[in-house]
């Protein structure tokens, strides 16, 4: 499976890469931040919020790792 990367700079003040990631996927992808982290290397070096004007590489296929939707438990009766 081929891998395909996009490249974002960042552009507001005190901007964590957590909120970098949710802002580009709007889902909980687990693990994805460690996996941008092993893409760019000197990324964590630069600490909690990411300096204006950091490239950041971002694979653009995220493992949609979000849990199965399970129905729901009714005590008394279906609807």
């Amino acid at each position: 499976m081929t891998t395909t990367y996009e490249t974002y700079v960042v552009a507001d003040d005190e901007l964590p890469l957590d909120l970098l990631v949710w802002r580009r996927f709007r889902k909980r992808t687990p693990g994805l931040v460690e996996r941008i982290l092993k893409l760019n290397h000197d990324l964590a070096d630069l600490g909690q919020f990411l300096p204006v004007g950091t490239t950041v590489v971002i694979p653009i296929d995220a493992p949609d790792n979000s849990p199965a939707r399970k129905p729901a438990v009714r005590l008394w009766g279906a609807d």
